[in-house]
């Protein structure tokens, strides 16, 4: 086996695709799925880090006294994590388990220190909240968040999870300033205006003020890519950001390697998707911590609801301010057999910062739900992950 790292990494990328598709519910949305995908890298981190005897800190687990076959390793400690995960799927992992065949001198000590990797990343997170919605309410009031009128059954993504999870490498957490408040705050008016031209779904572009700009078929189409979340065949965007870092690593020559090829090594890529996908699962819990503090409606609603006078606690009125579109329905992705409608930027818009944190969004749906940082303490990197991963 070439590399370990990028074979069971797209073993797990697979398990995320599989996930989304066999109606099992394993793993399923960005949130669950991000911290699956950094459970798996961390255990293949640090059972790399052991065998290999690397200079680099372990995250979790400590180093044995002496080395062992690093392909028995990393295999025992991403099949242990992946067959917990996604127990629906084990007969898969058996399978790419015998086909990787490690080789060579101390396969069952590697294979026992990956098992031990894998139990102790597992019970470490074993307190995790889940993605269950039993115990959350909906409030009525006016700018809160409540189902979409066109899909009144979807109910709540992992209200809990956020608060309830501990971060894989974050000591602190932000605290954000409350978002822009309708029906009067210039801000959000603003946001709104953009949203409403520029977010509804096409057979509805008719009905936009002339005083609002529309939006273009080139928006129409990165709406529509970056609509695709959970999609049967496909899975979340932490899968697709993986499959961008995968042709980095192994197509894009590293500065700090001589020879050929100069592209990463095994450890390199044991600490790059380490990284990468911690970032994406504590972004995943920070998001959906602050996501149900603030609780803010989602676009469709806010935009049907915007007068005062609509919504379970509207009093009447005859006279609807021009904000408000009682009959606004998003841009949705396209599915095998309807459209998905889709209006809430939280997880694909927070994830997707995070393999290249300083890229910066500008989409019109990002927009409306954006707010400034408070006064809170700000997010730090834990000194155990710092020191392994980011010297």
């Amino acid at each position: 086996m070439d590399d370990p790292i990028l074979y069971w990494n797209d073993v797990a990328l697979e398990a995320n695709r599989v996930s989304h598709t066999n109606g099992k519910g394993e793993q399923t949305g960005p949130a669950l799925s991000s911290r699956a995908l950094a459970i798996v890298h961390l255990a293949m981190y640090d059972a790399f880090v052991g065998a290999s005897q690397s200079a680099l800190d372990p995250y979790l687990t400590p180093k044995p006294a002496s080395a062992s076959s690093e392909e028995a390793a990393v295999a025992a400690a991403a099949h242990a994590t992946l067959s917990h995960l996604f127990p629906s799927q084990k007969p898969f992992f058996d399978l790419k388990h015998a086909q990787a065949a490690p080789s060579g001198a101390n396969l069952m000590k590697g294979h026992q220190f990956g098992l031990m990797v894998a139990k102790n990343i597992l019970d470490d997170r074993k307190d995790d909240s889940g993605a269950g919605d039993d115990g959350h309410a909906s409030s009525m009031a006016y700018g809160a968040h409540r189902p979409e009128p066109d899909n009144p059954g979807q109910g709540y993504h992992a209200p809990f999870y956020g608060a309830g999870s501990k971060g894989f490498a974050i000591t602190d957490r932000h605290e954000l300033a409350a978002p822009p408040q309708p029906p009067n705050d210039p801000y959000y008016i603003s946001a709104l205006r953009e949203v409403r031209g520029q977010g509804i779904a096409p057979e509805l572009m008719g009905t936009v003020p002339p005083d609002l700009d529309r939006r273009t078929a080139d928006q129409t189409v990165r709406g529509i890519y970056w609509a695709y979340d959970g999609a049967s065949g496909l899975g979340t965007p932490p899968r697709l950001y993986n499959q961008i870092v995968r042709e980095v690593a192994m197509k894009t020559p590293n500065p700090n390697n001589t020879g050929t090829p100069n592209t990463n090594t095994e450890e390199q890529n044991a600490r790059l998707f380490a990284l990468v996908n911690v970032a994406m699962a504590d972004a995943g819990i920070l998001a959906w911590d602050q996501k149900y503090v603030h609780d803010l409606w989602r676009p469709v609603v806010g935009i049907r609801e915007h007068d005062t006078s609509m919504g379970p606690t509207g009093g009447g009125n005859d006279n609807i301010g021009d904000n408000c579109d009682p009959f606004w329905l998003p841009l949705g992705a396209p599915s095998r057999t309807r459209w998905a409608r889709t209006s809430h930027p939280t997880s694909r818009h927070t994830l997707r910062g995070t393999p290249r944190s300083a890229q910066r969004h500008s989409t019109s749906r990002v927009s409306f739900m954006e707010w400034t940082s408070g006064t809170g303490t700000r997010t730090t990197c834990s000194t155990t992950l710092c020191s392994c991963l980011t010297r």
